[in-house]
């Protein structure tokens, strides 16, 4: 069965394609801590826009993760896709472009220092999160429906015929396998397995990306983890669970946020655990990585905080010291829990 796009996304995909055909030079962009969705997206899109004449380059808020490198076009000579923010080459390139696409996420405070330096720029996103409450103004696709930002990139590249190379089939699978938790979550749809499925038939081999993702760790992570598993607490009733990255051990280690993906799926598979959270400290405050496992929407956890997402898998930074917001935040998770209302608390902005 050929892959075909849902009805609903065409028009909006039409606009996004011909606003790129219209570009010269474009700035991709994403969240903050960029994960798997969004690297893999920016690595397709690179590609879609090189074969339609396009020049484009990544400028992400925080330094584009190690690990998913590999899924990056290869580089000619003198060429170098991600420019870091705050860099004079970043400044030049976003001072001198005409579009920025922002992927995996919607929202103005997500992309964090990158905002002031594309805020002249006509603006695209594609993004499957539920609307926040700063969300990026400009032409987009939002939808909630699809598995991950890759899907909708996937439905793009479709739109446009091509290209099926390997940055653009490896970093949709890549996209969509990692969001989809290795297809583990309820996210992992129909819809998610059929675009899957077109990407495996067009020349994904699931395997050895598979292991470029989850078989190459460093050995930096398992120290990480053993340090982390020794501050992993719940509460009384064993139905909040949380994990606390101790600092000191991340910079002696000289890890990064990549080293802490899957972290929250530790406390998350205890048993009786409704909601999972992890706990470390950055130079705004405290970053909180929130998982359920069903019962509970996080995302309206993670607002309360100034933060957001999935109805299972959100994030926030918070104001404050770690052990109060800490506190704080565990309160908040137990009082969800139970079903009660979850109380909205001065956050950082994330701008």
């Amino acid at each position: 069965m050929n892959y075909s796009i849902p009805e609903h996304r065409l028009p909006p995909l039409q606009t996004l394609l011909e606003h790129l055909d219209q570009a010269r030079r474009v700035v991709l962009t994403t969240h903050l801590n960029a994960d798997g969705d969004g690297t893999g997206c920016q690595a397709a899109l690179l590609e879609l826009l090189r074969d339609r004449g396009v020049e484009a380059r990544i400028v992400n808020p925080t330094p584009f993760p190690q690990g998913f490198r590999f899924l990056l076009p290869e580089s000619p000579e003198g060429i170098e896709w991600v420019l870091a923010a705050g860099s004079s080459e970043a400044d030049v390139w976003c001072a001198t472009a005409d579009l920025c696409v922002v992927v995996d996420t919607g929202e103005i405070s997500r992309i964090g220092r990158v905002r002031p330096m594309v805020s002249d720029l006509l603006t695209l996103i594609i993004d499957h999160h539920p609307p926040g409450e700063r969300p990026l103004e400009g032409p987009a696709i939002r939808d909630t429906t699809a598995a991950a930002a890759g899907e909708l990139v996937l439905d793009l590249v479709t739109l446009a015929g091509g290209p099926w190379t390997r940055p653009v089939l490896e970093g949709l699978y890549a996209a969509i396998l990692t969001d989809t938790g290795s297809f583990r979550f309820s996210n992992a749809t129909p819809g998610a397995h059929h675009a899957v499925a077109e990407l495996i038939r067009r020349g994904v081999q699931p395997d050895v990306i598979y292991r470029r993702i989850y078989e190459s760790v460093p050995l930096r992570r398992y120290r990480l983890l053993q340090a982390a598993l020794e501050q992993l607490d719940r509460t009384a009733d064993g139905r909040v669970a949380w994990i606390t990255v101790p600092m000191d051990r991340f910079e002696d280690l000289q890890c990064e946020p990549g080293d802490l993906e899957g972290l929250t799926d530790y406390p998350r598979a205890l048993e009786g655990v409704e909601v999972a959270m992890t706990f470390r400290s950055v130079p705004e405050g405290v970053k909180v990585s929130f998982r359920s496992n069903g019962g509970v929407d996080v995302n309206r956890l993670a607002r309360a905080f100034g933060g957001g997402g999935h109805v299972r898998a959100s994030g926030a930074l918070v104001a404050g010291s770690l052990e109060a917001v800490r506190e704080k935040v565990v309160i908040a998770a137990a009082e969800a829990v139970d079903g009660g209302t979850v109380t909205p608390s001065p956050a950082y902005s994330g701008t």
